[in-house]
């Protein structure tokens, strides 16, 4: 959980009067650290002026806590005076004995522009020089700056009460003393590297699509069962395992982490309860020879890690499992949190929970070095080396069998979900990663331009799928130019985006702000993993008999005798008649001679 207070050495987010932000390390001793830490976060400060202490001949200065009255009094003061409208038509009760040159269709006065005033630079009295001097010296305050500003400006008669509120505020931005100490979470993160810092290193990553993408990834913590057996072996489905491909140097995995619950550090401190008497402790030594003799011999397995190498392993459950393209992953982000990809701290939670696999030990392992088994030694041989080759041996040995395991779990496959956001081809990931993946595990691709996810969703349309279905598998393949992947895999893939604008409010001027931020739109793909089924399908009906009453079975037969009868009386007729020409014919060929 986040903690609630600033702790030393962690990195927080310090809002400035202008807007910007600034992400610093609080460090005890450096830069008033030691007034902030311990202090809830969400609290302005305001640096105080330099004050000489004429009996021990220093200068102290240090920080105050601006109350929340003081803050809203400035917004107050801030806030322009204008002109409201009234039944009787405008009020210049505010107008403060000001006259105005907007006047409205019946001929009042309304408004006193500012086009007469020439913006001259030379307005304001005081140098860049003064100025830099008085913030050198620091023995006046941000507020006294602007005041000793707005007094020696020449025209701050001639502004109108929004060019002077503007220019009050613009110069309070720039030379108030102020920050508020904020937590620095990853939507502040992606915020100040998408804005503030390199933009093409997190890909363009916006917070909202940040947002859109955990939803669809369904990213979140799994509790454990305590009716399922212990898992011993490789994890199996349904453990909170999700497949990352992360090329925005950490900030996605940070962002999964934080959904999980395993990204920030407990700052509660562990409640244990005082040890019973008489009851012996697992650290506790043997009294005598006899006591001793009852404690039974742990035989280790074959296969079985050492005990100092337990630290090591990764969790079996609620984990991510990074595949990056070279030797180690860039998750350099990652360290704003608290946590080294290098030198894992062992009371982060990341450290069993984030496992790291290279497309080299996914696709082949034996290729790898870090894969092969170091040779083993026997005790009696290590007992005979030096401390330092001891540790290095046991250190490849750590190594050997935490990059096993990853390798091994993460080739079995089982994984709950896939998400990825890289600048390859999402078209080769796929092929390599989906089989990796259990029946109806959301797919999640991030990219910033719209061309490569729509080739994708191409790839696996409804209408490909007809064609491949259609076509026998063993002629046609997996790796065609009209079917580089197996299109009945994914189904409903599906392209969006979200987009948060800032928009300006005013009466007859409400757009969105014009220094809006370009570059890429950013656009996610997501579509569900399906298990297709066995063999050749065809649909084949079984007809069966409509069961009916017993009256529907007399009306049936009736009817049915009813035309037999019919029949029989019409053939009854037919000879009849037959019968009646034949022996006319015959009487008339008597007659003739």
């Amino acid at each position: 959980m986040k903690p609630e207070v600033i702790q030393p050495n962690t990195y927080v987010a310090l809002r400035l009067p202008s807007g910007a932000h600034s992400i610093v390390q609080v460090l005890p001793n450096t830069f008033q650290a030691n007034h902030i830490l311990g202090r809830p976060y969400y609290l302005t400060f305001e640096v105080l002026d330099k004050t000489e202490n004429e009996n021990e001949n220093t200068t102290k200065s240090g920080l105050r806590i601006i109350p929340a009255g003081e803050l809203y009094a400035d917004i107050d003061d801030d806030r322009p005076t204008t002109p409201f409208e009234t039944e009787n038509g405008p009020s210049l009760s505010n107008s403060g004995g000001v006259q105005y040159d907007i006047l409205s269709e019946d001929g009042q006065v309304v408004m006193r522009t500012n086009r007469q005033i020439i913006d001259d630079p030379n307005s304001q009295i005081m140098t860049m020089e003064e100025i830099e001097a008085l913030k050198a010296s620091g023995t006046r305050s941000g507020k006294e700056l602007v005041a000793k500003m707005l007094e020696s400006h020449s025209a701050l008669d001639q502004k109108t009460a929004f060019a002077l509120a503007k220019y009050t505020l613009r110069k309070t931005k720039k030379y108030l003393k102020r920050f508020t100490v904020l937590p620095l979470d990853v939507a502040m993160l992606a915020k100040w590297m998408l804005y503030e810092k390199d933009a093409g290193k997190i890909m363009e990553l916006r917070e909202e699509v940040l947002a859109l993408v955990g939803s669809w990834s369904n990213i979140h913590y799994t509790s454990s069962d305590p009716t399922l057996p212990a898992l011993e072996q490789i994890s199996k489905v349904g453990e909170g395992r999700w497949l990352v491909v992360d090329e925005t140097a950490g900030l996605l995995t940070a962002y999964m982490a934080e959904k999980m619950g395993t990204l920030y550090t407990s700052t509660e401190p562990q409640q244990t309860s005082p040890p019973e008497p008489g009851v012996p402790q697992p650290n506790d030594e043997p009294r005598d020879q006899s006591e001793a003799s009852r404690v039974p011999d742990v035989q280790l397995e074959e296969h079985r890690p050492l005990q100092s190498w337990k630290s090591s392993l990764p969790s079996m459950k609620n984990s991510l499992t990074v595949v990056h393209p070279l030797s180690q992953p860039n998750l350099s982000l990652l360290r704003y949190f608290s946590f080294d990809p290098f030198n894992p701290p062992p009371t982060h939670p990341l450290t069993s929970h984030l496992k790291t696999i290279s497309w080299l030990q996914l696709l082949d392992p034996s290729a790898d070095s870090g894969y092969t088994e170091p040779p083993f030694v026997s005790e009696a041989d290590l007992a005979t080396w030096k401390s330092g080759k001891r540790s290095t041996y046991f250190r490849k040995r750590r190594r050997w069998e935490r990059i096993k395991l990853i390798v091994d779990e993460t080739r079995a496959g089982g994984f709950d979900g896939l998400v990825i956001a890289s600048v390859m081809k999402p078209v080769s990931l796929l092929y390599h990663l989906i089989p990796l993946l259990r029946g109806a595990a959301p797919i999640v691709v991030y990219c910033p331009h719209l061309e490569p996810l729509a080739e994708l969703a191409d790839y696996y349309s409804t209408a490909r799928k007809a064609a491949f279905i259609t076509e026998t598998p063993t002629e046609l393949g997996m790796e065609t130019e009209d079917f580089p992947v197996d299109p009945r895999l994914l189904l409903a893939p599906i392209i969006q985006t979200a987009r948060a604008r800032p928009w300006q409010v005013l009466p007859g001027r409400t757009h969105p702000l014009m220094t809006g931020r370009g570059g890429g739109e950013g656009y996610v793909f997501t579509a569900t993993r399906v298990l297709p089924a066995e063999g050749k399908v065809e649909a084949r009906g079984k007809f069966k008999r409509r069961k009916v009453n017993t009256t529907e079975r007399e009306l049936d037969q009736g009817a049915a005798t009813v035309k037999a009868e019919e029949q029989r009386s019409s053939e009854t007729n037919r000879n009849s008649m037959a019968a009646e020409v034949n022996a006319e014919n015959e009487a008339v060929q008597k007659d003739i001679p």
